[in-house]
């Protein structure tokens, strides 16, 4: 088990949900917090049902299994509260108050523990209390909208603009901040972190250039949502696909003379009414030869064209392979922790937990006496 990372020593306590909340506490076990994830017992309906070692949003910590329902497995986790550095949750507002277990009861057992809650709509507003899902959060703040082709319907982007980008990342740099100044101030607070909040501030860039005139509400038309001949992707000979991101015109020069088409027989790179006949131009170009032929043309020619790789293929790839993108644990091919630090590496710690593998040697870690641990598990409280 690594000890390393930059938040080694950091304790937290995880209430198992499914989604952005165990990505965030990924991301933090990778850079070496010591969390324990709280998990529900059996019968929750928490999504598909996979074999423990498959589950990697849920690796790299230690599982005991709690009923929160339960007044004793309440009392115990506000008890590890209060030795801890970060509680997660994410929950629907209102339900971790019910339980006992809102950021008034934990921070009066711990007034500088660092709450992060994880919601889609936010802790406040009308729609607070209602479910949804990431494709319902990404499309009240315009990502969905601007996602797609032109004339066609809005693209779903998996669920990574909302659970992940807009959620988890959001509520990690959040908790991360808030124990940093905890550190100073020795005061907690909470991070209400929403997935509208945070997929709305990723459209950060797009909002200004559509303040200034320069991006257009209709999507496919723009330069970075496929409306650009020299943003986009191709298909080729073998049915493979290449992507062209040919932005500044050194790139886009560096494109023609790879595809062989005559710089001056072509109109201006960001003429816009041009772009469809480009597009047209360089589709049929692009079928003419093979994703691999098109790769091996392009290598070192500084014309920003690469293969679209697939789940199968992307592992295998020589460049992620020489920086170890992708490693094996348990048999699993997954991605590896990131960011890179130079001094306190991040890592792995152990693979996916069965839920409640730990339950005895979590309890005891954080201060139960065996008595204890015999008592709680005859009430129920843990298994």
């Amino acid at each position: 088990m690594s000890k390393g990372g930059p938040l080694a020593g950091v304790r937290v306590v995880e209430l198992g949900g499914v989604g952005p909340t165990p990505f965030c506490a990924m991301l933090l076990s990778d850079l070496g917090a010591d969390i324990i994830r709280l998990d529900r017992p059996p019968g929750y309906d928490g999504g598909a049902p996979i074999e423990a070692r498959f589950d990697l949003l849920n690796r790299g910590r230690r599982s005991a299994v709690a009923d929160l329902k339960n007044p004793a497995a309440v009392e115990a986790v506000l008890r590890m509260a209060g030795t801890a550095d970060i509680v997660l949750e994410g929950f629907r507002p209102g339900v971790a108050e019910k339980l006992g277990l809102g950021p008034e009861q934990c921070l009066a057992a711990n007034p500088a523990l660092v709450y992060g809650r994880m919601t889609g709509w936010g802790q406040a507003g009308p729609l607070a209390p209602d479910p949804g899902h990431d494709i319902n959060y990404i499309a009240l703040t315009g990502v969905l909208h601007a996602v797609g082709r032109a004339g066609e319907p809005p693209a779903v982007p998996l669920n990574l603009a909302g659970d992940f980008g807009g959620g988890a990342l959001y509520l990690a740099l959040g908790v991360v901040s808030a124990l940093l100044e905890s550190r100073t101030s020795g005061r907690g607070q909470v991070v209400d972190a929403a997935m509208v909040d945070g997929s709305a501030s990723l459209m950060t860039l797009f909002y200004g250039l559509f303040a200034a005139g320069y991006w257009s509400d209709e999507r496919g038309v723009n330069r970075l949502d496929s409306g650009a001949p020299w943003y986009n992707v191709y298909e080729t000979a073998d049915g493979g696909w290449i992507s062209v991101g040919a932005n500044e015109s050194r790139f886009w020069r560096n494109l023609l003379r790879i595809t062989g088409i005559d710089e001056t027989q072509m109109p201006d790179q960001h003429d816009k009414a041009q772009w469809p006949a480009m597009r047209e131009r360089f589709a049929a170009v692009f079928r003419t030869r093979t994703r691999d032929e098109w790769c091996a043309l392009a290598a070192g020619q500084d014309a920003c064209l690469t293969p679209v790789l697939s789940l199968t293929e992307a592992p295998r790839d020589a460049h992620l392979r020489a920086r170890g993108t992708f490693l094996e644990v348990d048999g699993v091919v997954q991605p590896g922790p990131a960011p890179r630090f130079s001094r306190t590496p991040g890592a792995i710690q152990r693979p996916p937990a069965e839920p409640g593998e730990h339950t005895d040697e979590v309890l005891s870690d954080w201060g139960f006496t065996p008595a204890e641990v015999a008592a709680l598990r005859e009430r129920g409280a843990f298994s």
